[in-house]
Formats: C-alpha cells, structure tokens, sequence
C-alpha cells in the first residue's frame, strides 16, 4: 500500500489494486459511512446520485 495523505485524525492508503484503506489516529482501521465521508472530503471519491422514485406508476392505479 502507498501512502497518499496522513493528518492529524488519519492516514490514508491506495492499495494496488486501486481502492483507498483509511486508518485513524488509534492505529485502528475507519470502515463503513465514516470512511466514505472522508474520501469524499478528500476528492478521492465520488457519491452516485440517488435515483428518483417512480412516480408516475403511482398516480396511474389510483385512478381505477
């Protein structure tokens, strides 16, 4: 693994294979939402847009 950043809270990782690892100031790895959050702080990552619910469908049945 290269590091790419550390800071006071956290160090972060790429592996080879090209996803990030994140280990926190107790020398313990940040997993889950937390870890999302902070690549996305970092630009490293981007969040998909949530998708629109299908409202159309909906408004159709109601009118039998």
């Amino acid at each position: 693994m290269q590091q790419i950043k550390k800071t006071a809270e956290y160090t972060l990782f790429q592996k080879k294979s090209g996803r990030y690892a994140v280990k926190g100031k107790n020398k313990q790895w940040i997993n889950g939402d937390a870890k999302q959050q902070i690549l996305v702080d970092e630009n490293l990552i981007t969040l998909p847009e949530p998708k629109a619910a299908p409202e159309a469908e909906a408004e159709s049945s109601d009118s039998e």
